[in-house]
């Protein structure tokens, strides 16, 4: 019965979101006039032409497209995105260490395929490879005993640079049992006028209508909005009042400028407040990320969350919206304050977010994760890690347990791609001591070192350094990959075929200096068991409305 009052709550909290944006939220009547009276179409053809077909009735729109239409004037473009450059080759001799934080956001990809399904202009700079290859799963073996991250690793031939192999490394967090952890959100959302979009204001307060129905009696629930100043507008309830819960977000609507800074504090100051010893404590910032008020660059931003992240509060960052969306700005919360940063395009999204995902996007299980990876000289000439370009670390910050990193949740995976050029000659093995593990002057720190005569076998040296989430001192994992672990393409798993076809991609989209047809990316992804469903679709619209147009162009 108490689920069934639930579900129907919901039904009415989105049709009572649906009459407030009739009624135009946070603007005039003039405005959502005249935004109401707009069509896909439209919208689409204002942006350079949509040569797909009208759509007659609103019910035989998905729920995805219906947040991509109406109330979005893709005219103006004021979206932020920052530029890093793609990484490049490096010597083994010279940068015997590669050195990066863990990632599990998915932001990037989400956002890129709205603008797919818009037909917008690609940004490059909103695509970062990384996300790409961790927007899906794999089939990774789970650690064993005490650990909380497993190291799996694949080595075959790179199918971009004949020249190069490709190394394939995959961590794999624990599953753990949340039924008996309680939970303090709090829910923190942006009210301003720029939020009056149906994509984003609409959809924020369903996302979070459809994370409540999972609560139960002992977790807490507040909720704060900021737009012009901050408020309370549900403090420490009891997850088992959904319908107050439900009630309070249907009854939000948007207006005024956005001071961002006030509401940070004051979400973090209610989640000290009801913080649960050994629960999931955290903040969930639903935002488009354009602050106008008090702190807003990116640099203020940093320091203020930097302030709140050892307090044992988490933070979730989740983007919405389009045409002024500052990614930027939400990349930089989510990569400072202890938290993950995902990008809801739709309703599907959010369910996937914060509902078939929850454990992973709600319960940190490792935090500070970082990577190193250690060449051996006798084996590697060089090497490129593809993408990570804003998670690159300096190699001393491994052993740092002072520096922050990435925090990944239970049964999360973290996904990278070394490409690596082999080297055709060995080093002098009558070294009587070795730099690091493979190279001269000092000893390799491991406690147990592997036979100088098994050295020259290893390829490299993987190593993860993580904390467990409520204490301060990291733990390690290491796995040597040796020369004989290698597969032909024709034996890549596809694991790995997944992996390059979403590396490709975001290559492609994001204006590498590889180049890939469709048709060449689309076999890797095709006919596998793994999901690889949203990246057949994506690579089928640029296909037909993108690189088609492009060549069509050059005639």
């Amino acid at each position: 019965m108490k689920e069934n009052t639930k579900k129907i709550t919901a039904m009415v909290l989105s049709l009572i979101m649906a009459i407030g944006m009739m009624t135009g939220c946070g603007g005039g009547k003039d405005a959502s006039v005249k935004k109401s009276g707009a069509t896909r179409n439209d919208a689409v053809a204002d942006n350079g032409g949509d040569t797909r077909p009208s759509v007659e009735n609103e019910t035989d729109k998905s729920e995805k497209e219906r947040y991509y239409t109406d109330d979005v004037d893709i005219d103006v473009n004021t979206e932020e995105y920052n530029y890093y450059a793609e990484n490049q080759f490096l010597s083994v001799a010279e940068h015997p260490l590669s050195t990066f934080s863990t990632d599990v956001d998915t932001a990037s990809f989400t956002n890129v395929r709205r603008m797919l399904e818009n037909r917008q202009n690609i940004d490059p700079n909103a695509v970062r490879t990384e996300e790409f290859i961790n927007y899906f799963n794999y089939e990774y073996e789970y650690p064993t005993g005490d650990d909380k991250i497993a190291i799996n690793t694949e080595l075959s031939d790179c199918p971009w640079n004949s020249e190069a192999k490709l190394m394939q490394i995959g961590l794999q967090a624990k599953d753990i049992d949340v039924q008996d952890i309680d939970s303090n959100i709090v829910f923190l959302i942006d009210v301003s006028g720029s939020m009056a979009d149906a994509n984003k204001l609409p959809l924020v307060t369903q996302a979070f209508a459809m994370l409540a129905e999972n609560l139960g009696e002992n977790d807490r629930i507040s909720i704060v909005t900021y737009a012009g100043r901050d408020t309370i507008e549900l403090e420490g309830e009891s997850g088992a009042n959904y319908e107050t819960i439900a009630s309070t977000l249907a009854g939000l609507t948007a207006g005024g400028s956005t001071a961002g800074a006030a509401g940070i504090n004051t979400a973090y100051e209610l989640a000290e407040k009801y913080f649960i010893k050994g629960g999931n404590n955290r903040v969930i910032l639903a935002t488009d990320g354009d602050l106008n008020v008090g702190l807003s660059s990116e640099e203020e931003l940093k320091s203020l969350i930097e302030e709140k992240r050892d307090n044992g509060v988490f933070l979730s960052v989740l983007g919405f919206g389009m045409g002024n969306y500052k990614d930027n700005k939400l990349e930089a919360l989510a990569d400072n304050g202890n938290g993950n940063y995902a990008y809801i395009d739709s309703v599907e999204e959010a369910q996937r977010v914060l509902v078939t995902e929850m454990n992973g996007t709600m319960f940190t299980v490792a935090k500070d994760a970082k990577i190193q990876v250690e060449f051996n000289p006798a084996n590697v000439a060089y090497y490129k890690l593809v993408g990570y370009e804003n998670r690159l670390l300096e190699d001393q910050d491994f052993e740092d347990d002072t520096k922050d990193a990435g925090d990944v949740g239970a049964a999360q995976q973290v996904t990278a791609l070394y490409e690596i050029i082999m080297t055709d000659t060995k080093a002098d093995s009558d070294d009587s001591k070795r730099t690091l593990k493979y190279q001269d002057d000092v000893e390799y720190p491991a406690p147990e070192k592997a036979d100088e005569t098994d050295l020259d076998k290893e390829l490299l040296t993987v190593s993860v350094r993580y904390k467990e989430k409520d204490e301060n001192e990291s733990k390690l994992v290491d796995k040597a990959v040796k020369l004989a672990s290698y597969v032909s393409m024709d034996e890549m798993s596809e694991n790995m075929k997944l992996a390059c076809a979403a590396a490709m991609f975001a290559k492609t989209l994001g204006n590498s200096e590889d180049k890939f047809t469709m048709a060449g990316i689309r076999d890797y992804a095709k006919g596998l068991h793994l999901d690889a469903e949203e990246l057949l679709k994506m690579i089928a619209i640029y296909e037909e409305d993108y690189e088609n147009s492009a060549a069509n162009n050059l005639q």
